[in-house]
């Protein structure tokens, strides 16, 4: 077993690893940003105490979906065996909204006791697994690391990066009766292994036969009855959403849909959230006749943005990248009126375009909004001193952190989500701004502002599913046909260290090349090293990196920052990120640094660069989509050069290949709690 950094999503596989980094090294963000993921899932755990009712039967089941209700039924009736049942009862997957539970500032995560690292140690030494992964286990299991993993071994699983066949080795050295593939225990890790699987592919829960599915294809002979026993068990829990009206027969039509408490409870957290914002909205820090002279001083869209604000609590608008205007023009606004507001964007790069348009202060990170490294203060209650969130590149929004921004701001405060509804969804689960476009639960002010140039009117078309030529005088696009993998590597080098700078003027630190995936003859591993090998040539010193190299820093899951190696010491490697001074202890360098003159268009969300050189070989053609193509296109400032092996593959992929499904609930858990008429 090994580990290193994250894989995209676009290089992920059904069934593949998660490839969650190691959370980063600054006590100051990364790691506080975690802690107060912990205090989240503390925040769960009280809330489960509170959870009463028992789960409600649904409408007209049968199959799979009947059996999983019988199977609950059979718990709460006592006539499944003790050792067999909840720990607790499990409720209706809806409930009245509580009052929010305001969560402290983050603080550094505990570090797991030598004791309990040294314990685990040995079993996984025992097992054949590598020892490393001691700590990540400690700090799971805490003092009971060791006998969790002896007394069921697949438990393994629930550390980031091991994959089942790794777990099957590691309970067959374990066990003296040998690992049976039939074993529940197997069954249940492996349930609760691909729900988290199918969290960085986006869903928050699957449908039963979904899942039930994916068991089969990892060998468990009996899928359902796995299925049965891990919500038995109380690993995965089960849901029945309403849909539609009831039938004649009174009846309402039910979804049946399995997932992990983790997100299934961020997601009924933000929906809450949401809800409370919406129907809490006041007038506060601003009078209605002052709003309406702020909105008719601003243009179009800025104006009506700033109206829709005055009057309610969560208000979403959408556009590319010259629409942050106004929100920019909405953040001024609030500062006049005396407002407590705060913008945040996605990373430090949109944080820095952002105040660069905003005439006062008030310009954070997501990231540092959460660990408490940026932003307002919290009042007594744990939330932020803000009567004003306006948080860009909202599609990257995955349903934690949404959730504990949501959760973080008082009663009355309003909240805008801006971003561009045509990029790349989150990295982790959920499609949290999707989602609320298309519930139509708050209003929606739609930015008419088109991005300039060549590269805007490409882009705007890419958006609409057409692949237009356009004229470009300027040299600002540029397509470099391809007829194999080596011939994309030579160009692709040639562009950055050569063309580009020359007939352009960007020069090679300002170009960004962008490319599907990691993996493959012209992923980022190749193109990293065949530029680095030209632009910054060394034998990689301190931790395979020299001062010099370009890199993709991931502090934490979901999250890239583009920087620059400055130097390494005792500390560890000392890094330049968008002006920032980052350093990375070098126990944390394999698992959170990649090199980063190539990246995929995940990682590259929420950047723009002068020039960029998108890169499509052959072996490209699965990964393609339309938000992909729109997402790396659409990083280009001044110029980009396409690396073009796919032929009719790309107009195909933008015309019809369309972002994947994600399975949700958002929609379902907001609709009973909003007033009627709040999204006209």
């Amino acid at each position: 077993m090994s580990t290193e950094p994250p894989e995209t999503p676009e290089d992920a596989e059904p069934g593949s690893a998660d490839g969650t980094p190691a959370e980063g090294a600054q006590v100051s963000e990364a790691e506080a940003e975690l802690a107060a993921q912990r205090l989240e899932r503390e925040r769960i755990e009280r809330r489960k105490a509170e959870r009463q009712a028992p789960v409600e039967a649904g409408g007209k089941l049968s199959g799979t979906a009947a059996d999983l209700l019988a199977a609950v039924r059979a718990v709460e009736s006592g006539r499944k065996p003790a050792a067999t049942v909840f720990e607790e009862e499990r409720p209706a997957p809806r409930r009245p909204a509580p009052e929010p539970v305001r969560r402290a500032p983050a603080v550094a995560p505990a570090v797991p006791a030598a004791g309990a690292v040294e314990g685990v140690r040995g079993v996984l030494a025992q097992g054949g697994a590598p020892e490393g992964l001691a700590v990540q286990a400690a700090a799971v299991w805490g003092e009971g690391a060791a006998e969790v993993l002896r007394s069921d071994p697949w438990q393994l699983l629930r550390i980031a990066g091991v994959r089942p066949e790794q777990a099957d080795t590691f309970a067959r050295a374990l066990l003296d009766t040998g690992a049976d593939p039939g074993d529940g225990r197997r069954g249940r890790s492996v349930a609760v292994w691909l729900l988290e699987q199918a969290a960085t592919a986006g869903h928050t829960v699957l449908e039963p036969a979904a899942l039930a599915e994916a068991l089969g294809r990892q060998g468990v002979a009996e899928p359902e009855e796995a299925v049965q026993d891990a919500i038995a068990e109380g690993d995965v829990l089960v849901f029945q959403d309403a849909l539609g009206e009831a039938g004649e027969d009174g009846e309402r039509p039910v979804r049946v849909l399995v997932g992990l408490e983790r997100y299934a409870m961020a997601e009924e957290s933000l929906a809450d959230g949401l809800a409370r914002l919406m129907n809490s909205a006041t007038e506060r820090n601003g009078a209605g006749e002052e709003w309406e002279r702020a909105a008719a001083s601003a243009e179009g869209p800025a104006g009506e943005l700033i109206r829709a604000v005055a009057g309610h609590g969560l208000v979403l608008h959408t556009g590319g990248e010259a629409s942050s205007v106004e929100p920019a023009a909405l953040l001024d606004a609030a500062h006049a009126l005396g407002m407590r507001a705060w913008a945040a964007a996605h990373g430090p790069l949109g944080r820095a375009r952002l105040a660069a348009l905003v005439e006062g202060p008030g310009v954070a990170t997501v990231g540092g909004l959460l660990s408490g490294a940026e932003g307002p203060g919290r009042d007594a209650d744990g939330a932020w001193d803000v009567d004003l969130l306006v948080v860009l590149d909202a599609p990257q929004l995955d349903v934690e952190a949404a959730a504990l921004l949501t959760e973080s701001l008082p009663d009355g405060a309003r909240l805008v989500l801006s971003g561009d509804p045509g990029v790349l969804w989150s990295v982790g689960p959920g499609r949290v701004f999707a989602d609320l476009l298309a519930a139509r639960v708050c209003p929606q002010v739609a930015s008419r502002r088109p991005d300039p140039g060549p590269l805007g009117e490409l882009v705007s078309g890419i958006g609409v599913g057409e692949l237009n030529q356009v004229a470009a005088p300027g040299k600002e696009v540029v397509i470099v046909p391809v007829r194999d993998a080596g011939e994309a590597v030579h160009r692709t080098v040639q562009l950055v260290v050569d063309s580009v700078p020359r007939a352009i003027g960007v020069p090679a630190e300002d170009t960004q090349v962008i490319t599907p995936g990691h993996g493959g003859a012209v992923g980022t591993r190749v193109l990293n090293a065949a530029l680095k090998e030209r632009l910054n040539p060394g034998p990689g010193r301190f931790g395979g990196f020299d001062p010099g190299d370009r890199v993709a820093y991931s502090p934490a899951p979901g999250r890239t920052l583009p920087g620059r190696v400055v130097r390494a010491d005792g500390e560890g490697l000392h890094l330049e990120c968008a002006g920032e001074d980052v350093v990375v202890p070098r126990e944390r360098v394999e698992s959170t640094l990649r090199h980063g003159w190539a990246l995929t268009a995940h990682q590259a969300v929420g950047c723009r660069w002068p020039a960029v050189v998108v890169v499509l070989p052959g072996d490209a053609v699965p990964a393609l989509s339309r938000p992909w193509v729109y997402t790396a296109f659409g990083r280009a400032g001044r110029h980009l050069s396409v690396v073009h092996g796919v032929e009719q593959a790309l107009p195909r992929a933008v015309a019809e290949v369309t972002a994947k499904p994600r399975t949700t609930r958002l929609p379902v858990l907001l609709a009973p709690q909003v007033p009627a008429g709040t999204g006209d």
